[in-house]
């Protein structure tokens, strides 16, 4: 089970730190897919994505590893109203089924080993109803052992990675009351076409792939991705 990175002032500071990133092209973009059914996200956190969807009208459930981000999401107007099982999503289980499963801002490399993030696609696979979907947004691995993704006057984020091992280690030095804290947290860095095996594996087929929840064209320039595979 993968270590949870996110407790403690993590949980607490998570909502501040992501206020920048912009919701509602990603709640547009699952909304049309989750349709009239329900959707479930793994890795639901303080609940930035789902809670917006549900205003949508959706039925939103989550599994999520970190009883303080949970917590963060119960705290917040409707948080309590979305059943969130706690456990590793690559392998907790939750009632009914869905017609969407979605997992973003690389909550996949997370799983820190292959068969933790194949376990993860048939998870979702033994979540969705015939003609569902799952949903995954996540970075192509950098093309140098390091690299500088973000610099700010209170946020510095390096990124180092070994492509023998696909072992990536994102290292957050976070301006904190007046003092510099480091995070570093490991992933697994994984590309589209090692995803796509993985889909096949558990029965999903690829339906479309851009480089942006706005629809982007992917190319070899891009640097993310979302991706979406369907079950038959």
């Amino acid at each position: 089970m993968p270590e949870d990175w996110f407790a403690g002032p993590v949980a607490e500071r998570y909502d501040e730190s992501t206020a920048d990133m912009p919701v509602e092209p990603l709640v547009d973009f699952l909304a049309a897919l989750a349709g009239d059914g329900a959707a479930l996200e793994l890795a639901i956190g303080t609940g930035r994505i789902a809670l917006p969807l549900a205003q949508r009208g959706i039925r939103v459930a989550g599994i999520d590893l970190s009883p303080d981000m949970v917590a963060q999401l119960r705290k917040k107007p409707g948080g309590a109203e979305i059943p969130v099982e706690i456990g590793d999503y690559a392998t907790t289980r939750v009632d009914g089924t869905f017609s969407l499963v979605y997992i973003v801002f690389n909550s996949i490399d997370n799983q820190t080993a292959q068969e933790g993030q194949i376990a993860t696609f048939e998870n979702a696979a033994a979540h969705l109803a015939p003609g569902g979907c799952f949903v995954v947004e996540v970075g192509v691995p950098p093309s140098e052992p390091l690299s500088v993704f973000d610099l700010s006057d209170t946020h510095v984020g390096v990124d180092e990675y070994d492509a023998d091992t696909q072992r990536l280690v994102s290292h957050h030095f976070s301006l904190v009351d007046g003092r510099w804290e480091r995070l570093s947290m490991p992933f697994r860095a994984v590309y589209p076409g090692e995803l796509d095996v993985m889909a096949r594996i558990a029965g999903l087929r690829l339906r479309e792939r851009w480089s942006g929840w706005q629809r982007e064209p992917f190319t070899r320039d891009s640097t993310r991705h979302v991706s979406v595979w369907e079950k038959p």
